[in-house]
């Protein structure tokens, strides 16, 4: 694999290549990776911004088509276990010729393809953009300024219920936070209320089992400090570089120590419900937080975590379709709406008719998916063959860490799109696991399950399956019944 930098002598330089892969994530990678695989003879260019490249680790089936997996930040220095064919280049695209099949990067690169895949990622959506006192953590950039800041801060502002904030909810420690949400219960982007009142026991009991267990958080060594050396600057020189690194992947947080300078530390987050923030005043060295519910917070900064908005910093001379969320609107080929040009990861919003167990979510683990896809779909076209979509968007599945807990979203976990025609069936057991069944007619719509269930592949099987579980009842969900025995 070879790979190129900025230079001064960019500017000259003229490629012609089978594939173009646009972004450095987990979407861009995995694409590259797949046309790699199909077409190892066939020339392969990975164009991104950042010398630091999301690579997939330790892949492992939950379930049949379920997967948890890490996400590992390599340099380009030291990635040798991509294919021979994938050529890295680190520039910026800016635009891109669509009659002529040419990308013209910022740096003066000219790349012609016959197939271009846009891989650019999102971006933070920060609700005050204009002041340093405002970080969002997206990727590895915002996480180390955030880690710096932490060094000095006795309070902070949490804003955000998604999986980044809840992580941060779980991981700030020696700090005060104040912990701003607009729904009526945390983590929303995942759970119902019920699963977010178990995680809320679980936090402060395992809280209060941490001051027992150890005075201070050992610091963190990790290989994402290790990697990023080379690109870190100094304060000055990075307020005229503007990098836009791959998203956080799973358990970013292990990789950083995030301890602020309190001496004193609470069990929990201080919660703000159904509120938002109305102004940020910058007082004497802090901030002032004025809150929709009348309160005032000061604090040494707030954290931005509010969701991101689909990056695509470049233009096209035949416009891009967007769809109403502002992603680049992709037919279930991963197809845009101009010849050649493909979508996947967070820039794009499907917009073929999903199956019923499916949904989008710019989570990880579609982005894989969607790379994937779109490997395959470019591959296809080359060889002007027909191919079906991947059998993984029949059924929506996630895997993710929150407080603590190991968290297995399946379906329509949470009843969307069905309105109000559906029941729950719940079993809990504090400190242990959370287990929500979705059923609708008497099948298995979705589930959430929260702990070590061994649940995920019987529950794959009877939403795939659409298994007719009204005979059993409220046993299905009983503690002394093992399911598994019935339907594996």
């Amino acid at each position: 694999m070879d790979s190129y930098s900025n230079d001064k002598n960019s500017q000259l330089e003229e490629h012609s290549v089978s594939f173009l892969v646009v972004g450095g994530g987990i979407a861009g990678v995995s694409c590259a990776e797949t046309l790699a695989i199909y077409h190892p003879e066939e020339s392969i260019i990975l164009l991104t911004e950042s010398s630091l490249i999301k690579t997939i680790a330790n892949l492992e089936p939950v379930a049949r088509y379920v997967y948890k997996f890490d996400v590992k930040e390599q340099s380009l220095e030291d990635t040798k276990h991509l294919a021979p064919a994938i050529v890295t280049i680190v520039d910026q695209l800016l635009r891109i010729e669509a009659s002529e099949h040419r990308a013209i990067t910022q740096h003066g690169r000219s790349i012609f393809y016959k197939s271009i895949c846009l891989c650019t990622g999102a971006v933070p959506h920060l609700i005050f953009n204009n002041t340093s006192c405002v970080i969002g953590i997206r990727d590895t950039d915002s996480v180390l300024t955030l880690q710096r800041r932490l060094k000095n801060a006795k309070s902070v502002v949490l804003l955000g219920n998604g999986g980044i904030a809840s992580e941060l909810a779980y991981e700030l420690h020696g700090v005060e936070v104040h912990w701003v949400i607009k729904d009526g219960h945390i983590a929303s982007t995942f759970v119902d209320a019920g699963a977010a009142h178990f995680f809320q026991v679980s936090m402060r009991h395992n809280k209060s089992k941490e001051k027992i267990a150890s005075v201070e958080k050992p610091e963190a060594t990790s290989i994402v400090k290790r990697l990023r050396y080379a690109e870190i600057l100094s304060e000055d020189q990075s307020k005229d570089v503007i990098k836009h690194g791959a998203a956080l992947g799973p358990d970013w947080h292990r990789n950083f120590t995030l301890k602020g300078s309190a001496v004193a530390e609470l069990d929990s987050p201080i919660m703000y419900y159904k509120t938002h923030v109305e102004q940020i005043i910058e007082e004497n060295n802090l901030l002032v937080v004025k809150l929709s519910n009348g309160e005032q917070i000061k604090c040494d900064f707030l954290v931005s975590a509010t969701g991101v908005e689909p990056h695509h910093n470049y233009c096209c001379s035949v416009p891009l379709t967007l769809a109403s969320d502002g992603g680049i609107a992709v037919n279930d080929m991963m197809e845009t709406n101009v010849e050649g040009i493909y979508a996947a990861g967070d820039v794009c919003t499907c917009i073929w008719e999903h199956g019923e167990h499916w949904l989008q979510m710019r989570l990880w683990t579609q982005a894989r998916q969607m790379g994937c896809m779109a490997g395959r779909s470019m591959s296809a076209k080359l060889r002007n063959e027909v191919i079906y979509q991947d059998f993984c968007f029949e059924l929506f599945g996630h895997v993710t860490q929150l407080f603590g807990y190991s968290v297995v979203l399946l379906g329509r976990y949470n009843g969307q799109g069905l309105g109000t025609d559906y029941e729950i069936l719940l079993r809990c057991t504090p400190q242990k696991e959370y287990i929500k069944f979705i059923l609708q007619n008497g099948r298995l719509r979705g589930a959430i399950l929260i702990g070590n269930t061994e649940l995920a592949e019987t529950c794959e099987n009877l939403i795939l399956n659409g298994i007719d579980l009204t005979p059993y009842g409220d046993d299905i969900l009983n503690p002394d019944i093992d399911i598994e025995d019935y339907f594996d």
